[in-house]
């Protein structure tokens, strides 16, 4: 070796500043993603002590037949979540989904001012599809608070 390698040592130290960078970058794309996420119809759900469903959701994601203020139907499957669908179709994509997964769970997200008849026919139609089973979405949080609150 010659005089001049020897006083130069390699470095062992990682530079993690590129790796600070990036994960930066990242955490900025997902703030800005993540309320773009959040989609569906805006429902004032009842308030219920309920207890949580116990099924695993991760393997079979719940149907979800939201209804809102006005009556209208919509169905957490689709191409468009966010627009109303009509009777038969609700009849259609649940049907296709329970023929795929038997087992997945049926929901119904009512706002609090819409008629029981139209929750009612909800029900129907997606007994009609096959669901044998069907539950509701309460919001127990508000339930739970208002239960504590002293008289």
């Amino acid at each position: 070796m010659t005089s001049g390698r020897r006083g130069k040592r390699l470095m062992a130290e990682m530079n993690v500043v590129p790796y600070i960078d990036v994960m930066l970058v990242l955490l900025i794309i997902f703030m800005i993603t993540a309320p773009l996420l959040t989609q569906g119809i805006k429902v004032d759900l009842p308030k219920a002590a309920t207890e949580p469903l116990t099924q695993d959701m991760t393997e079979h994601p719940p149907l979800i037949l939201g209804v809102d203020k006005a009556g209208s139907f919509y169905l957490n499957i689709g191409e468009n979540e966010e627009a109303a669908i009509g009777d038969d179709t609700v009849v259609d994509r649940v049907a296709a989904v329970l023929r795929r997964e038997p087992k997945t769970a049926v929901l119904i997200k009512a706002d609090r001012g819409v008629p029981y008849g139209r929750v009612v026919e909800g029900m129907v139609l997606l007994q009609q599809a096959g669901a044998e089973k069907v539950g509701f979405i309460t919001d127990p949080a508000e339930a739970r608070r208002a239960q504590k609150k002293p008289s």
